[in-house]
């Protein structure tokens, strides 16, 4: 179990919580500390909405046990219907992840009994949007997440892996059952870095600048997921056609296997163009200059299936799905380096210090 700042953040908007609501000498601070639980985000923009969501949920379960308990009074009969009504009011007006804090709330308030009801009742509410303010205090101020950094080093350790194992698929020196069960877990891995991209984009910029700069690191991140995920298609075409690829003539897997290290090199070298780490894109623009265009290669294609067509058309008809994932992964490459030259040229080398020391 890894020991992350959410978990620590947790345990300080507790202590927060329960000694604001200890000063102010509010009665059961204990709900305040319970509040701050709930309030706890992965980010600052889902913290804020969260703080939103509940505070209308608890002034839903206040108003409501208020209501009850004027209406029916203290019967236990009463406590649960009023928790079916909020959770269906909470339902209709989309607030389906503060249900959990209302219903505390409105137990927390109608338990209450005696002449100073309304009072007391107040006093609970009070509680409790004390501790989601605390745990919204905490999360501004302790640790801020820095998802562009989380997010820049999952892609680059995926693609890393995904280009170890492409390297040795091309040469068809890769165990088979060893190659499907990393497939797996970069699958998952490919997954997290869906997570962290939606995590990253929701995280708001508060001055004009930061916003721009935001939205154009987006898209190259957006493309640079993409990327990966074309390479990883190539790796996973690869193993599922090794069979077909080791029949090839030994010219013909020679030049897949050259132009397959070429493209991976090429994928290394935009991640160091996109940290500042490569002086300029003289290395890549000579490297791109010793592809074979694409149009010569699927003459090559072409002919090397007119060849063994009628001796072993299963294999040149499923080579064709290999050759189309190196030729989209080449495409989503070239953009990704026009992405990032583009930026570069317009706006100069804008990368923090820890994305820089994500590559060695």
């Amino acid at each position: 179990m890894k020991l992350g700042a959410r978990i620590f953040k947790t345990g300080i908007a507790i202590v927060v919580a329960l000694f604001v609501a200890e000063m102010l000498q509010l009665p059961n601070a204990v709900f305040a500390g319970i509040a701050a639980i709930f309030a706890i985000q992965p980010t600052l923009y889902r913290s804020y909405l969260t703080i939103i969501e509940q505070i209308q949920g608890n002034l839903i379960g206040a108003i409501t046990a208020v209501t009850f308990v004027l209406v029916f009074g203290h019967q236990i009969v009463t406590v649960g219907l009023a928790a079916v009504i909020i959770i269906l009011i909470m339902l209709k007006l989309g607030l389906e992840k503060s249900i959990s804090l209302a219903l505390v709330t409105m137990i927390a308030i109608m338990e209450i009994k005696g002449d100073e009801f309304l009072s007391f009742a107040l006093l609970r509410l009070v509680t409790i949007v004390i501790g989601v303010l605390s745990a919204f205090i905490v999360n501004l101020l302790f640790v801020p997440p820095k998802y562009e950094t989380k997010l820049f080093q999952a892609i680059h350790q995926a693609q890393d892996e995904i280009i170890r194992w492409i390297r040795l698929a091309g040469r068809q020196a890769s165990e088979h059952i060893a190659t499907k069960k990393s497939l797996d877990k970069l699958s998952e891995r490919l997954t997290q870095v869906d997570l962290l991209y939606s995590l990253f984009k929701e995280e708001r910029s508060y001055f004009k600048k930061n916003t721009v700069a935001k939205a154009r690191k987006l898209v190259i991140y957006r493309q640079m997921i993409a990327t990966s995920k074309s390479s990883h298609e190539v790796l996973s075409r690869l193993h599922k056609f090794e069979n077909e690829l080791s029949s090839l003539p030994e010219h013909f897997r020679m030049m897949i296997q050259e132009r397959l290290d070429a493209l991976l090199t090429y994928h290394e070298q935009i991640h160091l163009k996109f940290v500042g780490k490569l002086k300029s894109d003289k290395m890549i623009d000579k490297m791109s200059g010793e592809f074979i265009q694409r149009q010569e290669v699927m003459d090559i294609f072409a002919k090397e299936i007119a060849i063994t067509k009628e001796e072993e058309e299963f294999s040149a008809y499923h080579l064709l799905h290999v050759l189309s994932s190196i030729l989209n992964y080449e495409e989503q490459l070239e953009h990704l380096d026009r992405l990032i030259i583009s930026s570069q040229r317009r706006h100069g080398h804008e990368v923090s210090t820890e994305l820089q020391d994500e590559i060695y």
